[in-house]
């Protein structure tokens, strides 16, 4: 029996807030005080990099160090996901309330066009070609993003961040199930690259087994000369030409990755995206991540409705969060895309009016029949929505401090193994088939279409959040391509309006709007109300394994807290 719907409450406001190589330098936002373990927290995907964080603040570093630290140990042990090879965003807080973030999303090379993914007729080829071809390789952002937040905030020494990571690589890793799973699911595509059969199959082109002993000399050599070196050896030697050289080979078509395209990548120092919700103080990434306003965008068409009376055991609840992404993903669609090459109306999509007006569109006791993108203030674009595939190679971490600096990083190669080409002992992106390969819909360009030094438009969803005293709160993410935002946001209303710890907030069920239907997990109680939802409108549910893989750090009565998806706990455990 479902409860009785609460009356409405009013909506609260949301608001928009928010190189080469030098030694760390201390700016006015800057300066925290050592960090000791038991003062902070760490969460990844994989305890091996997680501990790299911690160790990170256990020799006095701060959150900024550790989180980087995670991402470069990443690359070793969970190369399907993320590292040096891809890009990412990170999102800063400080107890003060000070957000930075930065914008480390790999860009099309320059000889890209509108049509990069078209065949010669004008058709689109099938979407495996594509990604496993040089086309789908962005120029890698991680490394350079790394060293733009460790100049402006790092504490230890640029070599220190890599020491796990090289320990690694070199002394070895054992598989444990998840990679395993990952190998033998996409054996083709992981083993595409000779360098990476010999590392991870076995004569006979059989996923190693869960347990095995892996050393990767070649990325411990990598790592000891981005250290030794600093980040520009990356783009600006022999690193950069083993890159160029495996994307130009793979690429079938004039306009190949050049030398001149990895020198001259830069990351960029981006404004926040800021709201309240419910008092807590919200902030994420903007564009070319759409992640950071779609979070904002649910949580404040839902804020009118009192959800933690209707308590987290609800149909009706789920069918308010359902309705609420159904309309902040038609915005989505059509109006995000890289703010460098298309103008994005940030400010109306989270303007507090806007979204008032929105959330009058969803009712509690049915689904809409249809929904549509709004005209946000500020919109001056008539573009079109293109064919962006899921993402599924993506990884998210958090860390935070003594001083109460939350550091929220997403970092990705896209797909899976991204392009499956590998380069320096390390998988390359296939970032670019996140753009549009359908450069216009119906005579109109697309937002998201290619086009030469673009960052495509990302889910990404690093979010740093605080409460309503001003405290630091919580740094959360997640991975899952579309799913992102709904994961990171399910989290938050968990923590807010449930109270849930944070290792309970992560494992609320998943659901989520496809179009007409509506994605359920499977085993849980979600299939078990499946009559109700119908009930409410959502006639067609596909319950499924939860695509999901959240990490978050939270402020609970005893301290930090540092929690990853429970889903995937079993499947890190090595034999």
């Amino acid at each position: 029996m479902l409860r009785k719907f609460a009356p409405l409450v009013a909506v609260a406001s949301l608001v928009a807030g928010c190189s080469t190589y030098s030694p760390p330098i201390e700016t006015a936002s800057a300066p925290v005080a050592p960090a000791q373990t038991a003062a902070g927290a760490v969460s990844a995907a994989d305890p091996r990099a997680q501990a790299a964080g911690e160790a990170m603040l256990a020799a006095g570093g701060n959150a900024t160090d550790a989180a980087l630290a995670v991402m470069i140990a990443l690359t070793v042990v969970e190369p399907q996901s993320s590292g040096i090879g891809g890009g990412g965003f990170l999102v800063r807080g400080t107890a003060d309330g000070a957000v930075t973030s930065y914008d480390g999303r790999e860009t099309a090379p320059s000889g890209a066009d509108p049509d990069w993914f078209l065949a010669a007729d004008g058709s689109l080829p099938d979407f495996r070609d594509s990604v496993q071809s040089g086309l789908s390789v962005g120029v890698p952002g991680n490394i350079r993003m790394a060293a733009m937040a460790h100049r402006d905030h790092g504490s230890l020494p640029w070599a220190k961040l890599f020491e796990p990571a090289i320990k690694l690589a070199r002394d070895g890793f054992r598989i444990n199930q998840r990679f395993h799973n990952s190998l033998s699911a996409r054996a083709d595509h992981a083993g595409f690259s000779e360098t990476a059969r010999k590392l991870y199959f076995d004569a006979d082109g059989n996923a190693l087994p869960a347990g095995t002993l892996v050393q990767n000399e070649q990325l411990a050599r990598t790592f000891e000369r981005i250290a030794r070196e600093g980040p520009e050896v990356f783009y600006t030697s022999e690193l950069s030409e083993a890159i160029v050289a495996t994307v130009a080979e793979a690429t079938p078509r004039d306009g190949a990755m050049t030398l001149g395209d990895v020198a001259g990548y830069q990351p960029k120092q981006r404004d926040a995206v800021c709201g309240t919700y419910r008092g807590y103080r919200v902030c994420g990434m903007g564009p070319p991540s759409s992640g950071g306003i779609a979070v904002l965008q649910i949580l404040g068409q839902l804020e009118r409705f009192d959800l933690g009376n209707l308590g987290a055991e609800n149909p009706v609840t789920w069918h308010l969060f359902v309705e609420a992404q159904r309309l902040a993903y038609a915005d989505r669609e059509l109006y995000v895309a890289d703010s460098d090459f298309v103008p994005v109306p940030v400010d109306g999509l989270i303007d507090t009016t806007y979204l008032a007006s929105r959330s009058q569109l969803i009712d509690p006791a049915k689904r809409a029949e249809s929904v549509a993108p709004g005209t946000p203030p500020g919109a001056s674009i008539a573009l079109a929505d293109g064919d962006e595939p899921e993402e599924h190679g993506t990884s998210h971490f958090a860390a935070v401090d003594s001083a109460g600096t939350m550091v929220s990083y997403t970092s990705t190669i896209e797909g899976a193994f991204g392009s499956g080409l590998m380069a320096n002992g390390f998988y390359l992106n296939n970032e670019l088939t996140d753009f549009s390969r359908s450069p216009e819909v119906d005579g109109k360009p697309v937002a998201n279409r290619v086009e030469g030094g673009k960052r495509p438009r990302s889910s990404m969803s690093p979010t740093v959040v605080w409460d309503p005293e001003g405290r630091p709160f919580m740094a959360v993410g997640a991975a899952g391509g579309p799913t992102i935002p709904v994961t990171t946001t399910r989290a938050i209303i968990g923590a807010i309006d449930f109270g849930l710890g944070a290792e309970e907030a992560l494992a609320l069920p998943f659901l989520m709007a496809f179009g007409d239907r509506v994605l359920i997990e499977a085993g849980t109680w979600l299939e078990t109300e499946a009559d109700a939802f119908k009930a409410l409108g959502h006639k067609q549910l596909i319950p499924r394994e939860a695509p999901i893989k959240a990490n978050a750090v939270m402020r609970e009565d005893a301290g930090w807290v540092s929690a990853r998806d429970p889903r995937i706990e079993t499947l890190l455990e090595v034999p």
